[in-house]
């Protein structure tokens, strides 16, 4: 991972700083902090209503927010920003009477990109999200899984140098959800920032960099995967249920982005060198093994 160089000062791909969105007196988004730097891949979890897609549309300037956001040193809605930004919506949002090919050619056009390179590009992409026999047919006659799967692929014409997804999977089949984990590992690997917004864990497990949780509309707790111990490491899962079960979450989140305790270790009581750790709080209660007397 590293930092996006603009002009000779080194800047994070993306910096969220005091993002606050209402609708009239409902709180979506409250204090909203996050930033990727280049080639990382950040995870944005939490339940249903937690805030992810508002903040993901907030991040795109698609609505009015408090606070500040910055892709790759340029304000969010700056044409700067917005030209090394791509978007996959949760909802395929294309136009219905172009075809498959039309649609990219729409892309290219619209972006000013090189037709021959972009040409070679889409057809990589469509052979590998087995869209080959589809190139033709209206996007209107096409299954919601095939829409998402055209929607990925005009999110990556343009070559992003940060990606936004928004619940990219629902509606994928198995090798298409596949194929998409391994795009956004190559992505990384040539230095793209790439935020997803889900709640399918399962969908994320292993190729996270870093992991922002949300409930009732702020980000609760960061966590970065090298820095997580044991079965910790090994499971978002885990972490994700530790946070949103509990009352109290075992991780208090600070505007540095680190988590003010270390990471859970695998022992129940100490880590290395005897020192205390700390542990998720389940929001449970043991049950006394005394009985009552009668």
């Amino acid at each position: 991972m590293s930092k996006y160089t603009q002009g000779n000062q080194e800047e994070s791909m993306l910096r969220v700083k005091g993002l606050t969105k209402k609708f009239g007196k409902k709180i979506a988004n409250e204090n909203v902090n996050l930033s990727l730097d280049a080639g990382e891949i950040g995870i944005l979890l939490g339940p249903n209503g937690a805030g992810k897609s508002t903040a993901i549309k907030c991040i795109l300037g698609l609505l009015r927010f408090d606070g500040s956001v910055k892709i790759g040193g340029f304000p969010a809605t700056s044409a700067k920003a917005k030209a090394i930004m791509g978007y996959v919506p949760e909802f395929p949002c294309l136009y219905e009477m172009l075809t498959v090919r039309e649609q990219f050619e729409f892309v290219v056009r619209a972006y000013k990109l090189d037709r021959e390179k972009s040409r070679k590009y889409a057809v990589e992409l469509v052979d590998r999200f087995r869209l080959t026999e589809v190139v033709d047919t209206l996007c209107k006659d096409l299954s919601k899984g095939m829409q998402q799967k055209v929607s990925i692929i005009c999110a990556l014409l343009p070559r992003p140098k940060l990606l936004l997804l928004d619940e990219p999977m629902l509606g994928l089949d198995p090798h298409a959800i596949k194929e998409l984990r391994q795009l956004v590992q190559e992505l990384a690997e040539d230095g793209v920032a790439v935020l997803i917004s889900t709640h399918m864990i399962s969908t994320v497990e292993g190729i996270w960099n870093k992991a922002y949780i949300m409930r009732k509309g702020k980000v609760i707790s960061c966590h970065r995967k090298e820095e997580m111990i044991g079965m910790w490491a090994e499971s978002l899962e885990r972490i994700f249920f530790a946070e949103t079960e509990s009352y109290d979450s075992p991780w208090v989140y600070e505007e540095t982005m680190r988590p003010t305790a270390p990471a859970p270790a695998q022992h129940k009581n100490t880590a290395s060198h005897g020192k205390q750790v700390s542990h998720p709080n389940t929001g449970k209660k043991k049950k006394s093994s005394k009985k009552k007397k009668k």
